[in-house]
């Protein structure tokens, strides 16, 4: 299955095909509003605004599975998002990211880039997957990888 045919709930419920990002660069985030990797939205939003016209999208997926960091409803992510980080990209329904629920969106990430020693669990939040233009996941990173640290490689793929 391509991740193109796949749907989520944004965080007003609302079913998103990801069927319309066809055609773009994709970084899809497990994100959550109290973890040390947190302020990273702020350089998410600034890596959205440069390249969004470019056909680049960063999809947020809030996620409790880590030391119960996004503990809030969807309209306390949704403040949250808006009122500390100004966030402009999508925002999708709470999902998990590991186990017997994983959403199929990450179930289809992990097994297209796992990560050490062929590991398909995400370790923490903000574990980022680059995706093509052509809906391939090419690249996993790490929490500890900033927004700016892969612009380059965002950038990359834009160009290719």
């Amino acid at each position: 299955m391509k991740l193109t045919e796949l749907t989520a709930d944004l965080l007003d419920g609302t079913p998103q095909s990801l069927a319309d990002y066809r055609g773009k660069v994709l970084l899809i985030v497990n994100v959550a509003s109290h973890c040390g990797f947190t302020p990273q939205y702020a350089g998410l939003e600034q890596l959205y605004r440069r390249y969004r016209d470019e056909g680049f999208e960063i999809l947020g997926f809030p996620c409790n599975q880590f030391g119960f960091q996004e503990p809030g409803d969807a309209e306390q992510i949704q403040q949250f998002c808006s009122l500390n980080y100004e966030v402009s990209f999508p925002i999708f329904a709470k999902i998990e990211v590991n186990g017997p629920n994983t959403h199929p969106i990450y179930a289809q990430l992990k097994a297209e880039q796992p990560g050490l020693l062929g590991s398909q669990a995400i370790k923490w939040n903000f574990t980022k997957f680059l995706v093509d233009r052509n809906g391939v996941t090419r690249r996993r990173f790490a929490p500890t990888d900033t927004p700016e640290m892969i612009e380059r490689d965002v950038v990359a793929l834009l160009q290719s």
